[in-house]
């Protein structure tokens, strides 16, 4: 499916731990399309840097330093500018109730931290060259 965003596609983070938050930037680094515009490790943080700028793609953990990010999808979900975002979980919480909740407050894509980076990534290829696979969120 194609989706209505064209490329440079701005990308923010939320991700707790710093050696996951680190590799995710290193390895982001050189797909065209995609640009890093920011990162947090909790709730409040997250919450505040995305009132003052607007993100393509969201792709955030579940567990945080401070609160959760299906926390922070409840609190995005009030502002309007933040519901075009493609949003991403990436994260060890993998269970079928998450899977479900994260669909329902508009997460599209759902990656296994121990097992998908890869497909994560090449999701974000894709979406930097403009194209995108639909997937849901839903649990296999």
């Amino acid at each position: 499916m194609n989706h209505p965003l064209s490329p440079p596609l701005q990308v923010f983070l939320i991700e707790d731990s710093s050696l996951v938050r680190e590799l995710v930037i290193e390895s982001f680094a050189d797909i065209p399309g995609i640009t890093l515009i920011g990162h947090a490790d909790s709730e409040d943080e997250a919450f505040d840097q995305l009132e003052r700028q607007r993100c393509d793609i969201l792709i955030l953990d579940i567990q945080l330093r401070q609160g959760n990010g299906i926390n922070l999808l409840r609190r995005l979900g009030s502002q309007p500018q933040q519901n075009k975002q493609i949003r991403i979980i990436f994260s060890n919480n993998v269970s079928k109730g998450y899977h479900r909740l994260a669909g329902q407050l508009g997460v599209q894509y759902f990656f296994d931290k121990t097992s998908e980076f890869t497909d994560m990534r090449e999701l974000l290829e894709q979406l930097g060259n403009g194209t995108v696979p639909s997937r849901s969120p839903k649990a296999d």
